[in-house]
Parts: C-alpha cells; sequence; structure tokens
C-alpha cells in the first residue's frame, strides 16, 4: 500500500501506519500540482488538509486510490459525488480539533469586545489613552451561532462559563434535538438582530456563499462582532470592510478568506479597516490540535485500506 501526504502534519503520527505501508510525505506537493500527479499512480491513500484540490482530474490521475483523509473536517476542497462515483472513501478527522475553534472564537470574541490590547505604540510614546480603551463585557451579552453543530455547541459551552446567553440558527437541526434545551432557536434574522457576537459554523455551499452580506450586516448591532472560521465565502469580505469603516459594527475576526491564501491583490479590501483580526486559516491548527488530527487520519486511513483490501 502507498500513502501521499500533500499538506503539513504531526510526523510522529506516520508511524501509526507501521511497516507494509509506503509513506510519501512531502508537504510542499499543496504548491506543485505536476509533481503531485506525478506522484499519484499506484497511489492507494491520499491525505490533505483544506487546500489539496481533490476534484476530478486528481482522481483520474490516480486510478488505484481507496481513500482520502482530511486532516480536519470541511470538505469543500474534495469533489465528494466524484469520490463516491470512484468507491473512493473520504475520511474527515471529526471532532480533533473543535476545541481548538472554540478556544479561538472565545478568545477574538473577547479581545473584540474588550478592545484594549492595541495601544502600545501609544504607550510607548507616552501617551496613556485610557478612555479610548474601556471596552465592553461578555458577560451578559448574547453570543450567536449560525450553524449548531458540535464546533458551535463548543464555543456555546465556553460562552456560557463567560455568563453569555446562547441564541442559534440552525435549519437543519430538528427542533425536538435535545440541544437546543439550552440555547434559543431562532431565524437568521433573529440573530443577527439579538446577538452581540455572531460566531459562523456553517459549510460553503450555493446556499451559504455570502450568506452574511450588506443587508445581514445592517440588520446587526451597531458594536456586535462577527467571527468568521467556517469558510471564506460566508461573509461578503466587502460588504463587512465597508460595515466596520462606517462604523456599523463594533469588529470582527477572520481566519478563513473567499482567496486563500490570501493574496496582497485580495487583502487590500481589509486595508485601513479599524478593530479587525486576519489571521491565516490557523483557529482549529494549535499543537495539541494537530497531534489529535494527524493520529485520527493515520488511523482513519490505515483502517479504510485494510477494508479495501479485504
Amino acid at each position: 500500500m502507498r500513502v501521499v501526504i500533500t499538506e503539513f502534519m504531526d510526523e510522529d503520527a506516520l508511524a501509526g501506519f507501521g511497516e507494509g505501508v509506503d509513506v510519501i510525505y512531502d508537504p510542499t506537493l499543496v504548491d506543485n500540482r505536476e509533481a503531485l500527479f506525478a506522484a499519484l499512480p499506484g497511489t492507494h491513500g491520499l491525505i490533505v488538509r483544506n487546500r489539496t484540490q481533490v476534484d476530478r482530474a486528481l482522481l483520474d490521475a490516480a486510478p488505484d486510490l481507496r481513500v482520502v483523509g482530511r486532516l480536519g473536517v470541511g470538505l469543500d476542497n474534495i469533489d465528494m459525488p466524484a469520490c463516491l462515483a470512484r468507491d473512493v472513501a473520504v475520511r474527515p478527522a471529526t471532532g480533533a480539533n473543535t476545541l481548538s475553534v472554540a478556544e479561538y472564537v472565545i478568545t477574538t470574541a473577547l479581545s473584540l469586545l474588550r478592545g484594549a490590547y492595541g495601544s502600545n505604540a501609544a504607550m510607548i510614546a507616552g501617551d496613556w489613552p485610557r478612555n479610548a480603551l474601556i471596552g465592553g463585557e461578555a458577560s451578559g451579552h448574547v453570543m450567536g451561532l449560525v450553524g449548531y453543530g458540535g464546533i458551535a455547541r463548543a464555543v456555546a459551552e465556553r460562552a456560557r462559563a463567560l455568563g453569555m446567553t446562547i441564541a442559534a440558527y440552525d435549519p437543519f437541526l430538528p427542533a425536538q434535538d435535545p440541544a437546543w434545551k439550552d440555547a434559543q432557536r431562532c431565524t437568521l434574522d433573529e440573530l443577527l438582530g439579538r446577538a452581540d457576537v455572531v460566531s459562523l459554523h456553517v459549510p460553503l455551499t450555493d446556499e451559504t456563499r455570502n450568506l452574511i452580506d450588506q443587508k445581514a450586516l445592517s440588520g446587526m448591532k451597531a458594536r456586535a462582532v462577527v467571527i468568521n472560521t467556517a469558510r471564506g465565502g460566508v461573509i461578503d469580505e466587502a460588504a463587512l470592510a465597508n460595515a466596520l469603516k462606517a462604523g456599523q459594527l463594533g469588529g470582527a475576526a477572520l481566519d478563513v478568506f473567499a482567496t486563500e491564501p490570501l493574496t496582497a491583490e485580495a487583502g487590500a479590501v481589509f486595508d485601513g479597516v479599524p478593530n479587525l483580526i486576519l489571521t491565516p486559516h490557523i483557529a482549529g491548527v494549535t499543537q495539541e490540535a494537530n497531534v489529535r488530527v494527524s493520529g485520527i487520519t493515520v488511523k482513519n486511513v490505515k483502517e479504510a485500506l485494510i477494508h479495501a483490501a479485504v
């Protein structure tokens, strides 16, 4: 059996494949599609993160492929119908980075609400901008969750510990689901109008693309903050930048972007935007999460290869 890994992971986890599996670990392949395609003939397992496009062309170049292991949970870079048609199993590392994403959401929410952590230059220059840095608290406010799956519920648990009330929108979660016991079930418009923090936890689909657009942003509280750790494209980035510049929102944190990696051209829309945190799709990648995700992915791929060989 042969496994090709195109993006970074915890290398110690590779020992989990044991003997009998030829492992090619080359994180540069994600940026060299020609070299990736050259490595695919005779490959039975493929491990990727979110940047490697597992499309029909890749699958055509890998006729022996039996399983794709996803170092994470999002599947929008993987052509699921094409994998199904070719009997290629897809195995995400479900739950392995939940804690990391939840902590990122809480950390950025607190930072944006408080607004007290960007004064180094002023302080060093001898200023004392105390009045300008009097921000708000999380306690007593509303955490609004768009999508109420596992990661959103982990965010909700931590937000409750801070004294926040939970409101959520998830049209795919039945009204009788026990998860609603500790959360206010809302329409999207209701949630946007009620929440002090809006955190997005939905995949990128035709229905969710630009879900948070100019109209949605105009329905939010003037001091509200929005956080996207889900997928780029769920927020209309230009509309968000304009709303922040106009003072229609309190702040935003984006870990995912419509263009990834974010280019200078695509990033220009954020130039000069106040109270904005930008990070490079790192919310779910802590040292601990990388170990968990890598170990689970190796286990998932190994089990799928054994099953395919039976």
